[in-house]
C-alpha cells in the first residue's frame, strides 16, 4: 500500500534519470580528461566512437609534462599562494565575521552592507585598482602580490558572520558573566563551534587561489615565479596538437584540490549545515 507523500514509481524513475543526467554533464568531462591523459601515443583520441577506457594505458604523458615545463616549481609557487590565501581568509574572515556577528559597535550594519555590496561587483571591475595598489606596495612580480588581494574574501566573511550569528546569544552572556574577554570568548567559546564553516572557508579559498589564472598572469612577469595555471598555458601552446599532454597537465592541477576536499569533506558538509540551519 502506498504511503501518503511517497513518490510514485514514475516520479522515482524521473528523479534517477535527472540525477544520472546531472552526473553525466558534471563528472563526464573529468573522466574524459583522465582517460585522455592515460592514453598512449598509438591510440586515436578523435574516434567517432569515444572510449573512456585506454587500450594502452601509460603514465608517460605525465612525465613528459614535467620535462616540458618546470611543473614542480609551478606547483610549489601555487601552493605558497594557496597557503597564504587560506591562512589570510581563516584569520581575517574569522575576526571580521565574529566582530560583525557578536560585537556591538556603531556602523556595524553599514559594514555588513558594504560586504554584501562587494558580492555584486565582478572581480574584473576592481582588478586595475588592485594591480596599482600591489605595484605601489612594491609587490608586483611577487607571489605575495598574487596572494594579497585574495587573503580576505567578502564571501568568506559573510560565511563566518552567519556561522557566529547562529550560535545562541546565551553562550556569550554566560562567558561574560565568568569574566571572559572578547579574545577568550572567540577562541574558547565560539571558534570550536564553527569548525565546519572554517573548513568551508579553507576549501573555497584554496580552490580560488589554486585555479586563479587572470590575476597571476597580470602580476607575474618572471617565468620562474609563475603559478601552475599560468605555467600550463605554455604546455597548451607548445603541444597544441597533443591533447594527451594537456589532459595530463589538467589532472596534475586537479589532484591537490581533490586531496584537500577528501581530507576536509567531513567538516565541509558540517559547515554547510551550520550555515543553513540557525540555532
Amino acid at each position: 500500500m502506498k504511503k501518503i507523500g511517497e513518490p510514485s514509481t514514475g516520479e522515482k524513475v524521473l528523479r534517477y534519470v535527472l540525477l544520472l543526467f546531472v552526473l553525466l554533464i558534471t563528472v563526464g568531462p573529468f573522466l574524459w580528461q583522465l582517460s585522455t591523459s592515460l592514453k598512449g601515443a598509438g591510440e586515436d583520441i578523435y574516434t567517432r566512437t569515444p572510449s573512456f577506457i585506454p587500450h594502452e594505458p601509460t603514465l608517460n604523458n605525465y612525465s613528459q609534462v614535467a620535462e616540458a615545463i618546470p611543473v614542480w616549481r609551478y606547483i610549489g609557487n601555487s601552493l605558497l599562494v594557496a597557503v597564504l590565501t587560506v591562512g589570510g581568509n581563516i584569520l581575517f574572515a574569522t575576526l571580521a565575521g565574529y566582530a560583525i556577528a557578536r560585537l556591538r559597535f556603531r556602523g556595524r550594519k553599514i559594514v555588513l552592507g558594504l560586504f554584501l555590496a562587494t558580492l555584486i561587483l565582478p572581480g574584473e571591475v576592481t582588478i586595475i585598482s588592485q594591480y596599482v595598489t600591489v605595484r605601489d606596495l612594491g609587490l608586483a612580480d611577487t607571489l605575495i602580490g598574487v596572494a594579497l588581494p585574495g587573503m580576505v574574501a567578502a564571501l568568506n566573511v559573510l560565511l563566518m558572520f552567519n556561522a557566529f550569528r547562529s550560535l545562541p546569544q546565551e553562550i556569550d552572556e554566560a562567558a561574560v558573566m565568568d569574566g571572559a574577554t572578547v579574545p577568550q570568548r572567540l577562541l574558547r567559546v565560539s571558534l570550536p563551534a564553527v569548525r565546519g564553516t572554517l573548513a568551508v572557508v579553507a576549501i573555497f579559498s584554496f580552490i580560488q587561489a589554486w585555479d586563479d589564472f587572470l590575476w597571476p598572469l597580470i602580476v607575474l612577469t618572471s617565468p620562474e615565479k609563475y603559478t601552475l595555471t599560468v605555467g600550463l598555458q605554455y604546455l597548451s601552446g607548445t603541444f597544441t596538437q597533443d591533447q594527451r599532454l594537456i589532459a595530463a597537465g589538467t589532472m596534475i592541477a586537479f589532484i591537490p584540490i581533490a586531496v584537500l576536499f577528501s581530507a576536509l569533506q567531513r567538516y565541509f558538509f558540517k559547515g554547510v549545515e551550520e550555515g543553513g540551519v540557525k540555532g
